[in-house]
């Protein structure tokens, strides 16, 4: 749809990603939309304590997980074979976030500190200290020279890598703030609170530029840009994942199918070849991935003995990891065994 029309039409085409121009590619040619056949492939263990976040590292060799056990484990993503744990947090870690050369990884923990990790020399390089509670979620820019985090203290902050100061305090939400991301020339900074806002802030200036918010105004409790930052995926307490134009405020899409009504719970998307997932946690402990267009649920990922907090598309592989709370704090890696 022309973007004069796309708000009128109730399912309009989005182009999430810039490596495709028809983003119908899920679709053949009697209308049914591909389904993946995603199947476990590595049970990883090590943790003691609830997993809280996956991430596939941006060169694809590594996967790191961050757990309320207070450490970071970084896993080879090809066999699934432990390589390191980290250790220094004094409490739990919410989130961990990889540079983007894959040099580097910064991680968010209760103890209201944010810490970075060089990955060749197994150490901790700096530990950001300003935050006056939680430090819930953390975020390089594109350029590895930032990193945002946001807290339970309602701030997000921009910090400096190289000296570890920060640069920046936002006094964003009226509630705590559940995820923070760049966008991808790291000019824009999204973030969101159970205060039920999204807002985009100016990372040169720390303005506010828009504030996005449901009608019905649900607490968000994740949010992420698309791969070519067109978009944001919003997560809410009411059980729906959104798809905006935050540029026009409009919500173009809303998924659901899965549930969320307690936990911060990530998202993301995955693009491989044709596809275009959109993959989520849930707390019925399914992984559930949606067609981008149809916003057809196309698998539900069962085997996690405990809520799905975490989920993370590798970077060129149809490979999934997820994690779960501390009734099975182990994560599994699925890989999509369909042919086309």
């Amino acid at each position: 749809a022309a973007p004069s029309t796309a708000v009128l039409n109730s399912n309009p085409t989005v182009a999430i990603s810039e490596h495709s121009s028809n983003m119908n590619n899920n679709v053949n040619e009697a209308g049914n939309v591909r389904k993946p056949n995603y199947q476990l492939r590595y049970l990883l263990e090590g943790h003691e304590k609830a997993v809280a976040s996956v991430k596939f590292s941006p060169c694809g060799k590594y996967l790191v997980s961050a757990s309320a056990d207070k450490t970071i484990m970084l896993w080879d993503a090809a066999t699934g074979e432990h390589i390191h744990k980290f250790v220094g947090h004094t409490h739990g870690i919410s989130d961990c976030a990889w540079s983007t050369r894959s040099e580097y990884i910064c991680s968010a923990s209760d103890d209201q500190t944010i810490r970075i990790w060089d990955v060749a020399e197994k150490k901790c390089l700096k530990v950001l200290t300003g935050h006056t509670s939680y430090v819930f979620n953390c975020s390089f820019n594109p350029q590895s020279n930032l990193i945002v985090s946001g807290s339970f203290d309602e701030t997000v902050r921009i910090w400096d890598v190289k000296s570890g100061k920060c640069l920046r305090v936002l006094p964003a939400h009226s509630d705590p703030v559940t995820a923070v991301q760049f966008n991808r020339d790291g000019t824009l900074i999204v973030s969101c609170s159970f205060d039920g806002l999204c807002r985009i802030w100016d990372t040169a200036t720390g303005q506010c530029l828009k504030s996005l918010i449901d009608d019905d105004n649900p607490p968000v409790s994740f949010v992420t840009f698309s791969p070519n930052s067109k978009f944001i995926l919003a997560g809410s307490l009411d059980n729906k994942l959104r798809l905006w134009d935050f540029t026009n405020g409009k919500c173009l899409k809303t998924y659901t199918g899965h549930t969320n009504q307690k936990f911060c719970i990530f998202a993301t998307f995955a693009v491989h070849g044709e596809d275009r997932w959109v993959v989520s946690g849930s707390e019925d402990k399914g992984v559930y991935i949606w067609d981008v267009q149809s916003k057809q649920v196309v698998q539900k990922l069962e085997g996690h003995g405990d809520t799905v907090v975490g989920v993370s598309a590798h970077p060129t592989m149809n490979m999934i990891a997820s994690c779960s709370l501390a009734g099975d704090p182990r994560i599994r890696i699925w890989v999509d065994e369909s042919s086309k």
